[in-house]
């Protein structure tokens, strides 16, 4: 902890300084941003649902099992990233940055499972070309992916500075501000779960 800072014991570490407290409540006018992205997707997806020319549908490529798999692994994520959180505030810097490790792993593992899924949809026919509705589908999938990308590259380069910088009020708010990010990500995946993959299976 950097010595020239006083902290108040009563209030988060990443609130205490005004650049703290304005970055989060920016951070929330962006989720507020990216939730209007992903709304857009999630119609233009619901719309083209049933549009799917000659293309292999849905239910036959499914797999209910990997996409539990794939479930499992990103909302263990958002558990360990909320671990990762109660260590920072009680500033116990090593096992932050444990719980900071299994966080990356479990979204490393998750976007393994989906390159496997978009490949195995390639190989049996189903690509961005084939139909509106795969179309959407790879755009509001891959999209969601690419956020999760992010969110490991950003976790990854946060905890470089965590462990070079120790807890301060700035990299405390960074990491906060990435973990809500995380949890957006998870909050997106739910609706992705059950409205394109489990309403999939019955629609197709």
């Amino acid at each position: 902890m950097a010595a020239n800072e006083s902290i108040d014991p009563n209030q988060p570490l990443e609130y205490q300084s005004a650049e703290g407290k304005n970055n989060i409540l920016g951070f929330w006018i962006f989720i507020g941003a990216e939730f209007a992205l992903f709304s857009t997707l999630f119609a233009s997806y619901f719309v083209l649902v049933d549009r799917n020319a000659s293309a292999i549908t849905s239910a036959e490529l499914f797999d209910l099992n990997l996409v539990l798999a794939m479930t499992f692994l990103l909302l263990t994520s958002s558990f360990t990233a909320g671990i990762a959180i109660h260590e920072m505030r009680a500033g116990r810097v090593n096992r932050m940055l444990i719980w900071i490790g299994l966080t990356l792993l479990l979204g490393l593992g998750f976007l393994g499972f989906e390159i496997y899924e978009f490949v195995h949809y390639a190989h049996e026919g189903a690509t961005l070309s084939a139909s509106a509705h795969w179309s959407t589908f790879f755009v509001l999938l891959g999209t969601h992916g690419l956020h999760v990308a992010v969110g490991v590259g950003w976790m990854t380069v946060l905890a470089i500075q965590i462990k070079i910088r120790g807890l301060t009020k700035r990299t405390t708010s960074k990491f906060f501000i990435a973990s809500l990010y995380w949890h957006f990500l998870d909050v997106i995946w739910i609706i992705i779960f059950t409205g394109v993959y489990l309403l999939g299976m019955e629609w197709m």
